[in-house]
């Protein structure tokens, strides 16, 4: 038995995207069945990723995941990149209903266990013709000195078809535990062809071992914050777009000080092991989305 957070049984309004605002504030029990094999587990933990080949969601789940998502990329303001749609959840907290189903907690318990907190998410959509290339990265090196230890797993949940052909995501295998470990020296980039600005040195990746996690609608990818990863522009003629969550154990710490009133972390199952603060999962937060974009530190991640 387990407790899920609430928000998951919020219903979603689709012609519409009003605030969560009654989400209960009592936990909910559930039993909570492993969806990942033994040997799926020491993959993820030997090689630092893991692909998921199955349905992550039911069927109407994830048309009504999509159904939200296309409503979200229709209002993007003007001139912003749908590369770009970073904690998306901050404004449009309908989104836990998604984040926190079952489905998909189930595939990251037997990793991290079943008290969870989500640290991030994130829409990366690659329109077709010129989606933006993601430079060779960590995400541990942009989140240094907030989480510790850095154990973060993040689910990369494919709304769209994603192969080589249209930028999927790449890694580098057993690169979270060797090598610089999740913080390599970076050099320059340019930001016109590329998500973000710097790249992991070329002396310190191998990218002839890069491994494709090519996947269909509603699959998905694991990895580890640590292991090196990005992918090649989207020059096809369909669009790629995948939605990223990243789950933390409650027993690691969150570093309020250095988020800075511009990030927060939110109560996914089960109860804090590490003396954190969460943030109300009902509520939209445009002061923090503003704080974001005012101290010019609003970043995109693969």
């Amino acid at each position: 038995m387990r407790h899920i957070n609430p928000a998951y049984f919020y219903v979603i309004q689709r012609e519409a995207f009003p605030s969560a605002s009654r989400y209960s504030s009592v936990m909910i029990t559930t039993t909570a069945p492993s969806r990942l094999t033994a040997e799926e587990v020491d993959h993820y933990r030997r090689e630092g990723y893991l692909k998921f080949n199955r349905p992550v969601l039911p069927e109407d789940r994830f048309a009504s995941l999509k159904h939200c998502f296309e409503g979200l990329l229709h209002n993007l303001p003007a001139g912003e990149r749908p590369e770009s749609m970073d904690v998306p959840h901050f404004l449009h907290p309908e989104l836990f209903a998604w984040a926190f189903d079952p489905a998909i907690l189930q595939i990251v318990e037997p990793i991290l266990g079943p008290d969870l907190a989500l640290f991030s998410t994130h829409f990366i959509c690659k329109p077709q013709g010129n989606g933006k290339r993601v430079p060779w990265h960590e995400d541990s090196a942009y989140w240094k000195d907030q989480i510790d230890p850095m154990e973060v797993c993040t689910v990369w949940l494919a709304l769209d078809s994603s192969t080589r052909l249209n930028g999927c995501m790449m890694v580098i295998p057993r690169t979270h535990n060797t090598g610089q470990r999740g913080f390599s020296a970076y050099d320059p980039v340019d930001p016109a062809r590329n998500v973000f600005a710097t790249e992991i040195r070329a002396d310190q990746r191998d990218d002839s071992r890069r491994v494709y996690l090519e996947l269909a609608p509603n699959e998905c990818s694991l990895h580890d914050a640590r292991i090196i990863h990005g992918s090649e522009p989207n020059t096809s003629t369909q669009r790629r777009c995948g939605w990223t969550l990243r789950f933390c154990s409650t027993s690691v710490k969150f570093n309020e000080e250095r988020f800075n009133g511009m990030h927060q972390v939110y109560l996914a199952s089960g109860r804090d092991l590490g003396g954190n603060r969460y943030a109300d999962p009902s509520r939209a937060y445009p002061e923090v989305i503003a704080k974001r974009i005012a101290s010019m530190r609003y970043k995109g991640a693969h």
